[in-house]
């Protein structure tokens, strides 16, 4: 199977980044800030940007942004300068993304949940030279002394008089465009380090281009979608999935401030939302919601989702209560720019164990530990090379050396790819449960939990035993005070005996996630103290 049948342009295979050859759209914009002004120039009058009361137009936003860029050139910002924004998801965000691609500046997106050492470390690193941030997050701000090439702070707010936005957004438009070229880096995004300190992926603007088309033509996205952006703006499924692809389709891109389900419903009927990107268990929040039924979210047709297994019993509620809503599984991370797989709407409930095909010219394969190609549906590491895989990360060829061969981009999943070409993710390689020699995956437990009425989501993780090396634990978040035995008996009537939780940790609490929606394991094993 590929996608040989959907609407997608013509490709070629060219040079990038001096030793790799893939394949890319032959019709394309040239970088990022060409994509926005192609969207004015198709849909100018059309809807943009939407947050609260505000609402930009194409032409509108083009005309802000530029504005934007104006005053980077005023506080004396040059063409490769590093740009941090620490902010929530607000309009300014889009726009001074949008501005500093004008200006070719490079954005360096932090997360607000990020604390002051973190933020210090990453500014010192790329040596951001302005931090634009959210006013309820100035004490996060790291000292002077502590990021010295840090020279400008700017302050975003909608109280006019803690703001000093006007001081970058009060200008003429800037007409002319920075020279920037495909390769130049537009946004570094800092993973989360689960290993030492974050490494910053560098997105050069073919790479966000590139994603961008490939959500908008596997999609069959256009003018006339309108996307909520739930999840945070400051990383990758944000900036790309939501932000970038809007441009790339000249549609509307509507921002919730956070994600409550019973707010998100309101937003988006009121809104008629077509396309959103969540985590699955945004999906399942929503069904839960007792007046789920009354809203009218008939426009509502392509639900991506990813970060984790969509559950069965999810999939079909969803299809008896939304008929028209296509799901689509999309895989990917920072380093691939969001996309690697999309599963195709009508195959979604046929192949629910799988995370979808290779996004249009991506070649995915998974290799042993020597590195070597392993026969079709055979386990081993996945990896990923595509027009999105970055050039390597910012100030550390070390980490880029080895995370990256041949173009090829290790992920560090466990997954496998059949001969029909469909993906399967079944764990992290730090994650994956050896018990007395058996391997378990955690996803597979996870999908077994995700069946039982109560489970609204689990995390299987290790626990540490000096007789089998490591035995199967479970964080499960549940809803109406369900035991652990009934849930471990309803693993035992569907898993080998050896997969079954033996320890269970029940909750109400949802489990810890990054901004990409990711389950952070590493917490849930600190708190076991493994």
């Amino acid at each position: 199977m590929d996608w040989s049948n959907a609407a997608i342009p013509a490709m070629r295979l060219e040079a990038r980044f001096g030793d790799r050859v893939v394949p890319a759209f032959c019709e394309r914009p040239k970088n990022l800030w060409a994509m926005v002004e192609q969207a004015a120039a198709r849909n100018g009058d059309g809807e943009a940007l939407v947050c609260g009361d505000k609402r930009l137009s194409w032409r509108e936003t083009v005309r802000r942004a530029q504005e934007i860029a104006k005053g980077f050139g005023k506080l004396g910002l040059q063409r490769g300068d590093r740009v941090a924004l620490l902010l929530g998801n607000r309009i300014e965000f889009p726009l001074i993304l949008f501005a500093a691609a004008q200006a070719g500046l490079v954005t360096v997106l932090l997360g607000t949940r990020q604390q002051k050492p973190e933020i210090a470390y990453v500014l010192s690193d790329c040596g951001a030279r302005l931090l634009i941030h959210e006013a309820s997050l100035a004490e996060r701000v790291p000292d002077a002394k502590e990021v010295p090439d840090l020279i400008h702070r700017v302050i975003v707010d909608d109280d006019a008089g803690r703001s000093t936005f006007a001081r970058i957004a009060d200008h003429p438009p800037l007409q002319e465009a920075a020279e920037v070229g495909e390769e130049d880096t537009a946004m570094i995004l800092y993973t989360s380090g689960t290993t030492g300190r974050p490494k910053g992926a560098m997105l050069a603007h073919c790479n966000i281009i590139h994603s961008s088309m490939i959500f908008a033509f596997t999609m069959a996205l256009s003018a006339k979608d309108r996307c909520i952006a739930a999840v945070p703006l400051a990383h990758v499924t944000g900036a790309v999935a939501n932000i970038t692809t809007m441009a790339a389709c000249a549609g509307t891109l509507i921002i919730a401030a956070e994600f409550k389900a019973a707010d998100y419903l309101k937003l988006a009927a009121r809104e008629r939302v077509t396309y959103t990107v969540l985590v699955p268990a945004m999906y399942n929040l929503c069904l839960l919601q007792p007046d789920f039924a009354r809203y009218d979210l008939r426009s509502w047709r392509i639900g991506g989702f990813g970060g984790a297994p969509m559950p069965v019993a999810t999939i079909e509620r969803l299809a008896v209560k939304l008929p028209g809503l296509k799901l689509m599984n999309c895989y990917g991370a920072t380093e691939t720019t969001s996309p690697s797989t999309i599963m195709p709407g009508e195959l979604t409930a046929n192949y629910v164990d799988s995370v979808g095909l290779p996004c249009p010219g991506a070649t995915i394969i998974a290799v042993d530990a020597e590195g070597r190609e392993l026969p079709p549906g055979e386990i081993g590491e996945l990896w990923i090379r595509s027009g999105s895989v970055v050039r390597g990360y910012w100030n550390n060829p070390k980490a880029t050396a080895q995370s990256f061969t041949g173009g090829f981009w290790h992920s560090g999943d466990l997954g496998s790819v059949d001969a029909d070409h469909v993906v399967r993710v079944f764990d992290r390689q730090k994650d994956m449960i050896n018990r007395g020699g058996l391997k378990i995956y955690s996803a597979e437990v996870e999908s077994v939990l995700a069946g039982h009425s109560s489970v609204i989501e689990s995390a299987i993780i290790a626990k540490p035993c000096p007789v089998l090396g490591e035995r199967v634990h479970a964080v499960v978040v549940t809803r109406d005070g369900v035991s652990s035995e009934t849930l471990r008996a309803w693993c035992a009537e569907r898993l080998a005996d050896y997969k079954v939780p033996e320890t269970m940790q029940l909750s109400i609490e949802p489990l810890p996630r990054n901004a990409n929606g990711k389950v952070l394991k590493r917490q849930l094993r600190d708190r076991l103290g493994t």
